[in-house]
């Protein structure tokens, strides 16, 4: 057996625009549904969901026959909490609230096994195939890709720090948390925040590093786009619910 090639971390290190789906739903009848639909990558939060480490398996596994790169994003920038995500499997991990390049070590040590990281090792584990891929522990972070979350003022300051910590594979810029920072909680696509979201993600690309975003605003996606965002995610499971629930009421009380 051997090891599963990160499809998504190839593409977005080639600058192939990668267009994705925020996920918070933890049904994987959903999730394999959503696989099918024609995204490259589907992100499963931790941070703002019921979810959790002992949930995201069956959703990896719901979406493992699709061609579909699957993206999960823990709940904090916790070594113990990344570990067991990749032993669930996780090949992509999105970690938030990264304020610093110091953070961002710990994030890529935490993604590492010794001698160069901290990951624990265990042998049967759905990340190695439960034992079956050779070479698993010498070869994982080969294929590991990670992201971090820019979303305050203070990493902003520090972005270009950030995006040159070996082992960070690509940087996302947080609009929400961004505009609380910069003083406008809720208004994600105020005036101020969208050109600091653009701002940022030139000056991700800049490093060389691939920059992504998050927006159900299309035109707004459509711009962050144009400054060079590489990994999108232009919408929200639940959102998508919800108009449509909202939009087939409404037509019928007409």
């Amino acid at each position: 057996m051997d090891l599963k090639p990160n499809i998504f971390k190839a593409a977005i290190a080639r600058g192939e625009p990668q267009i994705g789906l925020w996920c918070s739903i933890g049904d994987p009848l959903v999730a394999e549904m959503l696989a099918g639909c024609g995204f490259d990558w589907m992100m499963f939060d931790t941070e703002h969901s019921p979810l959790d480490s002992s949930t995201i398996t069956p959703l990896l596994q719901a979406v493992a026959p699709y061609a579909v790169s699957p993206v999960v994003r823990p709940a904090s920038l916790d070594p113990v909490e990344i570990k067991k995500l990749l032993d669930c499997g996780a090949q992509t991990l999105l970690v938030p609230f990264v304020q610093s390049a110091e953070e961002a070590r710990l994030a890529a040590a935490s993604v590492a096994y010794p001698p160069e990281g901290i990951r624990g090792v265990a042998g049967v584990t759905r990340a190695s195939g439960f034992g079956a891929i050779a070479g698993y522990h010498r070869r994982a972070r080969e294929e590991i890709c990670l992201l971090v979350q820019i979303e305050t003022r203070t990493a902003l300051d520090a972005l270009e720090e950030i995006a040159a910590v070996p082992g960070v594979d690509g940087v996302f810029i947080g609009p929400s948390d961004l505009a609380a920072s910069l003083g406008f909680p809720g208004e994600p696509a105020h005036p101020t925040v969208k050109a600091a979201v653009v701002d940022a993600v030139k000056r991700v690309r800049a490093t060389g590093k691939p920059a992504g975003f998050l927006n159900a605003d299309q035109t707004y996606v459509a711009e962050v786009m144009a400054a060079g965002s590489v990994f999108t995610a232009v919408d929200v499971d639940l959102a998508i619910l919800r108009r449509g629930a909202l939009a087939r009421a409404e037509g019928w009380r007409r």
